[in-house]
């Protein structure tokens, strides 16, 4: 019996270890398969919605691909944000009900098998204009996917993370988009290194989206592997879920009056709280994007800039947010959330136009841009560390998945999906380069407002 017993008491911290991996697995196919959506936009643009692919394969793929195919396929970047909130609300809702594990189980097989059937689709060329009708529909089901991912899987890191740790734990949700977003950046830049433009072009931009399955399958094995218990990820809600013993009838139809108040009331400060954590997380969106998915096709397209030029400048941009996240998760432990997300926030008001000038210089030095682009990385990471612990503050356990999850979701759709949508068409329509300085500059700017609002003691108490 005394193996068995041993066996049953894994040590303290083994089943923490254990969600933190298995949640943050799922974020990093997610924002994988982003990244190099984000890194491949203009070769996307040439197959999806232009009738001349070829017009795509020349040098200055950017110009070649022209602001109208871009602008489509931000269009089609955007649609899935807009259906990030459907499906925080949907997966939301069953993460709160059935619990996390089985609904982050879920959530990442319809990430992996839309985003394997990107790297399949036919092309322009071949299906005519139902191609870019085909890849909005997989973009939607990544939407979908996408907004169940985020609220599932904060819930589930910062609910098992140890006392005084939830930053650092939340930290890693934040954590892992980088790398997928770096590991996306990467594998394109090596694609662009080892193939010709053409054969980039004619079938290599689609090794990246067929990588996901094997990665989305690992991710699949580690939930799987999670245990049932509010640990690990049961919904915090199904151990209150039967009446209590000895209730009558009577007491029964009063229980009902009085929960439908409070359900009614319960509904409204969870919308308001939607609406700040909207706001709080909004300059993240924004700046986020901004630096690290939409970089590369506006280097290209507006500056001139080389495939790999554009794509060594985001990698850079994607490395300084890495470097920053964990670190501010975990100041956010000792000092509070409020004061690094602030920090963050006014650095991004204070140097968007002065590195985008630096960018658009073409006498700075290499290393000074490089600097910069770290740099911004590093500003967006300042948001992005403690984001998450934030918002798993701001709800109570049984509406938390959907609460959370939602107003991630909206804050994206809005201030991230419309980035690269945004950012080229007002660029186009009125020649000024600095539009992205601008837009992510004015969200931040907002955001710090939502954040000076923030307690400084929410870091400190156990989770509601």
């Amino acid at each position: 019996m005394t193996p068995i017993a041993l066996r049953a008491a894994p040590p303290a911290l083994a089943r923490p270890r254990r969600a933190l991996l298995a949640g943050s697995a799922g974020n990093f196919v997610e924002w994988y398969e982003f990244g190099v959506y984000g890194c491949f936009a203009t070769v996307i643009a040439a197959h999806f919605f232009t009738p001349d692919p070829g017009a795509g394969t020349g040098a200055g793929t950017g110009a070649a691909a022209g602001a109208g195919p871009l602008v489509a396929t931000y269009a089609s970047f955007a649609v899935a944000f807009f259906f990030r909130p459907v499906g925080a609300l949907l997966f939301g809702r069953l993460g709160d009900r059935i619990g996390r594990r089985p609904t982050l189980i879920l959530v990442v097989g319809l990430m992996t098998l839309a985003t394997t059937l990107i790297g399949l689709l036919p092309t322009q060329a071949t299906v005519g204009a139902a191609a870019p009708w085909l890849l909005t529909l997989l973009r939607v089901l990544q939407g979908l996917s996408a907004g169940g991912e985020f609220g599932g899987a904060v819930a589930l890191m910062t609910e098992c993370a140890p006392p005084g740790r939830r930053g650092r734990y939340g930290a890693w949700q934040s954590f892992t988009v980088a790398l997928g977003l770096l590991c996306g950046a990467g594998v394109a830049a090596l694609l662009s290194s080892l193939l010709s433009t053409a054969a980039l072009y004619g079938w290599g931009w689609r090794l990246p989206f067929l990588l996901a399955l094997p990665m989305g399958a690992a991710a699949l094995w580690l939930r799987s592997g999670l245990r049932s218990g509010l640990e690990e990820g049961e919904a915090p809600g199904r151990a209150a879920a039967g009446a209590p013993p000895g209730t009558g009838a009577g007491s029964a139809t009063a229980a009902g009056t009085g929960a439908d108040t409070a359900t009614t009331a319960t509904a409204a400060v969870t919308v308001r709280a939607i609406v700040l954590g909207v706001g709080r997380i909004m300059g993240w969106a924004a700046a986020g994007y901004t630096f690290l998915v939409v970089l590369p096709s506006y280097l290209q397209s507006t500056l001139g800039a080389s495939f790999r030029e554009a794509l060594i400048a985001t990698a850079l941009a994607n490395l300084g947010f890495a470097a920053s996240i964990l670190p501010a998760g975990m100041l956010s432990d000792r000092v509070g959330r409020r004061p690094v997300m602030l920090g963050g926030a006014l650095t991004v008001v204070l140097f968007a136009l002065p590195l985008l000038h630096l960018l658009q210089d073409p006498d700075a030095a290499a290393p000074a841009r490089a600097a910069a682009v770290l740099g911004a990385g590093a500003a967006v990471g300042l948001l992005a560390g403690p984001g998450p612990a934030m918002l798993a503050e701001m709800f109570p356990a049984r509406v938390r998945c959907t609460g959370l999850g939602v107003a991630y979701a909206l804050a994206n759709a809005v201030f991230s999906g419309c980035a690269g949508l945004v950012i080229t068409a007002v660029t186009a329509a009125t020649g000024d380069t600095d539009v992205p300085a601008y837009y992510a500059a004015g969200a931040c700017a907002l955001s710090a407002l939502a954040l000076a609002g923030l307690r400084g003691d929410d870091h400190r108490g156990p989770l509601r």
